[in-house]
């Protein structure tokens, strides 16, 4: 996709609109981060009522706050769970879930009011309106989904469904996703890239990213994390025991505990091994290149790997999970960078080329300029 932007206006618009984009990518990747600390907290069943337009307000005085506390106790979390539980320890869970839902109608505020803003001042063309309107949309089906998944711990067995907590979670990353692919064309520009091994591997890469992510998320829904906290092996063997007991049997890969932090495990592995290749590939078509990310991809895929082995061995502490699910973030990010980058650049026979074609330009330019003065 082409720019039509071309003076230098235009090209401060782009600017603006990137940065407007990457500014929104943060609020989101912040909203992500407090969403499962919420998860690993116990925290997200606290509010048992969705009030998305008047929400915005807490309990105020000792009277709003035991009232709220009383319509917890109603449900089974209090009483199986939590029985027994004072106003006080109820603030701590009921201040997460807050948070993580007002961020959500900050993300709501700060995408809308500039893409307002853009689409009133005529920055936008057609197809970049339609794209930002199908991401507002996306984010008020994501509040949807998050109260979805909410209502689905309100029963007898006061936990969320890990089906719809991964979906809640695989739609905000891929906003956030999206947030990033678009303020990288408008920040540094698009082009068409001829298909090669490097386009290949760098694409594939966010895609193998997400699939693990999809993964990590059936780990946080049946807290597989909390179990066979042993690395390399678990509990001394390479493949667990119980890995294929329930029937059918793909139900194994969703609500097996042992299979699901088999498959995560495998997945670090899958994403390790396509990772190298992507980078190989980027540096072999560009290894003078600083500025295409693979420096990016290595360290936050080395990182999170020794991350989500401290957090798998020290059972799912608070500070460690949330920093495993912020780093798996980071990897998104690097990988979609690199994805990018590989795709604008230009290889030796094509900037050849185009200085060719500029010089070509130029010099008829200049030859209409002296036959006009010849005459």
């Amino acid at each position: 996709m082409k720019f039509s932007i071309t003076n230098s206006a235009q090209d401060t618009h782009r600017q603006v609109i990137g940065g407007w984009l990457f500014v929104t990518a943060i609020v989101v990747f912040a909203m992500v981060v407090v969403g499962g600390i919420t998860r690993l907290t116990q925290s997200g069943l606290s509010m048992v009522e969705w009030a998305p337009l008047f929400g915005i307000l807490p309990p105020i005085g000792v009277d709003a706050w035991q009232t709220v506390f009383e319509k917890y106790q109603q449900f089974p979390e209090y009483q199986k769970i939590n029985f027994g539980m004072s106003l006080e320890e109820f603030k701590f869970i009921f201040w997460w879930e807050y948070g993580h839902r007002v961020l959500g109608r900050i993300i709501g505020l700060v995408f809308f009011v500039p893409f307002a803003f853009f689409l009133l001042k005529g920055w936008l063309n057609r197809q970049w309106s339609l794209r930002f309107a199908g991401l507002l949309v996306l984010g008020g089906l994501q509040g949807v989904l998050g109260w979805y998944m909410v209502v689905s711990g309100l029963v007898d067995d006061p936990h969320v469904s890990q089906y719809r907590l991964t979906a809640h979670l695989i739609l905000a990353v891929a906003i956030y996703g999206l947030l990033l692919w678009y303020a990288f064309d408008f920040i540094y520009g698009t082009r068409q890239p001829r298909f090669d091994s490097t386009v290949f591997w760098t694409g594939l890469l966010p895609c193998v990213v997400l699939l693990m992510i999809v993964t990590g998320g059936f780990v946080a829904g049946t807290k597989a994390g909390f179990i066979i906290n042993t690395f390399p092996t678990m509990n001394g063997e390479w493949i667990p025991t119980g890995l294929w007991v329930m029937t059918p049997g793909w139900r194994n890969l969703f609500e097996n505990v042992i299979t699901i932090q088999f498959v995560h495990r495998c997945m670090a592995v899958v994403v390790m091994l396509v990772a190298t290749i992507a980078v190989v590939f980027t540096l072999k078509k560009a290894p003078e290149s600083s500025s295409l990310g693979a420096d990016m991809v290595v360290a936050s895929v080395l990182i999170q790997i020794l991350l989500g082995i401290a957090t798998l061995m020290y059972k799912v502490p608070v500070l460690l999970g949330a920093t495993h699910q912020a780093g798996a973030l980071f990897v998104l990010a690097a990988s979609l960078y690199m994805a990018h980058a590989v795709r604008r650049q230009r290889t030796k026979l094509e900037q050849t080329k185009e200085i060719d074609k500029l010089v070509e330009e130029m010099t008829a330019q200049l030859m209409e300029v002296a036959d006009n003065q010849h005459k």
